[in-house]
């Protein structure tokens, strides 16, 4: 009689992120990035390997981290001279807001809570609500893109804007207390931040892939405070770009991994010398999988500010009454 082969037990980890907040990989989305990649910003592509932190690299006075919020209250749908004939809007609250990490001590800079109606109909008004007053902001149709896109477009395009006006009010405020040396972390890409000075844009989930199959398994192998050396990439607008590993609890291949972007325009040494930055300053801010069910990714000064910002937008039921109140009253 031939005993059974003895199997060892299958082998796996499980995903640190909690499965309501999808995964730091999105699997699903995850393919090949169609932008121009060029490796050799740092070192030639052949010479690639981790890059381990730089002991000398002087921390600034003050980290600054900038984040917004969105939340869409209602759609709505404006009358275009009868009741037969309507276009779609929608209603949204915003807010955005600045935590600035110096001396020891973490606030929040002057946040910026706003709502709006974003429609396509050129004479739609201010929304006037128990909660406040929705302001007019007019949208331009772009065919053959669906009009819920283009709405949502354009919110993230104002949001983005009051994310740079609270980036500059709280470096003024800086500034007038005599501190210039300082690090802005924008939560997300840096598009359309770039003129922001000492500014990276950090990115905590991936859906592409920028680099080739061997250089992705060199990201995987990469121990806490490991970077990537920077490369450049181009799609539809150009930046530097480094993968870079937070501490944290052994798991998925790319556990705890984020991508930093710099502006294309600074020079070699600019880049690289930012790059050692985050490598020393990002890893500090890292949060616990026991506090954040998005452990490491979702930086602890990030997360207070998001929490403070959707406090700011207000109850969304008592919104959505308000709304549906003044609809009525028209």
């Amino acid at each position: 009689m031939n005993a059974a082969p003895i199997t060892a037990p299958m082998r796996f980890k499980v995903d640190g992120w909690e499965v309501g907040y999808g995964s730091a990989m999105d699997v699903d989305d995850l393919t090949m990035s169609q932008a121009v990649v060029e490796l050799d910003v740092e070192v030639p592509e052949g010479l690639w390997k981790p890059v381990g932190a730089t002991a000398a690299v002087a921390v600034p006075d003050a980290v600054l981290f900038v984040d917004g919020v969105r939340r869409i209250d209602a759609r709505v749908w404006i009358n275009e001279g009868d009741d037969t004939t309507a276009t779609m809007g929608i209603c949204a609250s915003y807010a955005a807001g600045v935590v600035s990490c110096c001396a020891g001590r973490a606030e929040v800079v002057r946040p910026e809570c706003k709502r709006g109606v974003f429609s396509a109909v050129s004479f739609a008004e201010d929304i006037e609500t128990s909660a406040g007053v929705y302001e007019f902001c007019k949208v331009e149709e772009r065919p053959p893109r669906p009009l819920p896109v283009v709405l949502s477009s354009a919110l993230q395009e104002e949001l983005a804007r009051i994310e740079v006006e609270t980036a500059s009010t709280a470096r003024e405020a800086l500034a007038g207390g005599g501190i210039y040396d300082d690090l802005l972390i924008i939560d997300g890409p840096l598009r359309g931040r770039e003129h922001l000075q000492r500014a990276v844009g950090y990115i905590k989930s991936h859906n592409r892939f920028y680099l080739p199959p061997e250089l992705n398994a060199m990201v995987a192998s990469m121990t806490a405070g490991q970077r990537t050396p920077v490369f450049r990439m181009g799609t539809t607008w150009n930046r530097h770009a480094w993968y870079l590993r937070l501490p944290c609890a052994a798991g998925a291949p790319w556990a705890g991994v984020v991508r930093v972007e710099a502006n294309a325009r600074l020079s070699a040494d600019e880049v690289v010398a930012l790059a050692n930055l985050t490598q020393t300053v990002l890893p500090r801010y890292a949060s616990a999988e026991y506090k954040d069910a998005r452990a490491p990714q979702n930086l602890y000064p990030i997360a207070g500010l998001e929490k403070n910002l959707r406090h700011r937008l207000g109850d969304q039921q008592f919104v959505y009454r308000a709304l549906r109140k003044a609809a009525h009253s028209t």
